[in-house]
């Protein structure tokens, strides 16, 4: 996959995709002839051909939250 959603991060290639193919399973018609009756499957083939578009919402800002500029936080597993 070559599209912008990959070009962005995978992991949001994967939420475009899985965001489509709830849109499939709930009846929404496929934009691409596909030979799979899988929903993720058409929906990978869509988001492929560059046919799904979508909007990445502004986060708020480091200085919204309140934090320094330099602040970069520290995540414990």
């Amino acid at each position: 996959m070559e599209e912008l959603a990959v070009k962005e991060s995978k992991y949001r290639a994967v939420h475009v995709a899985a965001r489509r193919a709830r849109q499939l399973q709930n009846g929404s018609s496929p934009m691409v002839p596909n030979r799979s009756t899988k929903a993720v499957r058409i929906a990978q083939d869509e988001l492929q051909a560059g046919l799904i578009s979508y909007v990445v919402p502004e986060g708020p800002s480091r200085k919204e939250l309140g934090l320094p500029a330099g602040y970069t936080p520290i995540l414990h597993t």
